[in-house]
């Protein structure tokens, strides 16, 4: 609908994860005038269409549930959106969804999280005992850098971050789902992973991998 602020609800994989952020914004920008999308643009000297993305996500990670709000110039039907973006997106960028927003961004709460630890050698003796070690302490502190402080720094505690956690064991590789703050602050899994094999290197994989699965809201439902 015209002047209202709308979403898409799309998924990032294959060769898209080697999208950058800024560069996945501009590309939906693109996206939109090549389908005969009218969005609203930014004033100034140099207008652009302006998109929005709430949750900035890693070069490298996969995601089934990004988001990306806009606005709509004319009445289009909303319905008839993801087909005409999909059919000028790249390989890894599909749209599943364009719907109108009603729960703003800032209560987005939690996301759910698969990180693969990934080991050549297969997984590490007693790697389950580590984690459960790891994840059961009262405190996990971190110095996070921080133009803000006067310190160059701020302390993060990690495991109030962790809101749900559990690990399944393969030859191979280790795979953890979790559930971890999204925002103010929000928690990277590739933080957890680094100050986890920071504290215990004999569970260092060979490589990781991230995908998001789902985001939530404050009141713990699936956010849209």
């Amino acid at each position: 609908m015209a002047g209202h602020k709308n979403r898409l609800l799309f998924r990032k994989e294959e060769r898209g994860v080697y999208i950058s952020h800024l560069d996945l914004m501009a590309l939906f920008q693109r996206a939109f005038l090549r389908a005969g999308v009218a969005i609203w643009q930014t004033q100034g000297y140099n207008r652009h269409s302006f998109v929005s993305l709430p949750l900035p996500l890693s070069v490298g990670y996969s995601s089934r549930c990004e988001l990306l709000e806009f606005t709509l110039e004319s009445d289009i039907p909303l319905d008839e959106i993801p087909a005409r973006l999909n059919a000028t997106l790249p390989e890894g960028i599909v749209v599943e969804r364009c719907y109108e927003a009603e729960i703003p961004f800032k209560r987005i709460a939690a996301i759910d999280w698969t990180v693969a630890l990934e080991y050549d050698d297969g997984t590490p003796e007693g790697v389950l005992p580590a984690l459960e070690e790891f994840f059961a302490q009262e405190s996990c502190v971190i110095q996070k850098p921080s133009k803000k402080s006067k310190k160059g720094y701020t302390e993060l505690d990690l495991i109030p971050m962790v809101y749900q956690w559990d690990a399944a064991e393969e030859p191979h590789a280790v795979n953890l789902h979790l559930r971890l703050m999204a925002q103010n602050p929000g928690l990277n899994p590739a933080v957890l992973v680094g100050t986890l094999t920071e504290r215990r290197p004999e569970l260092t994989p060979d490589f990781v991998r991230y995908r998001r699965n789902e985001i939530f809201g404050a009141d713990g439902g699936i956010f849209r």
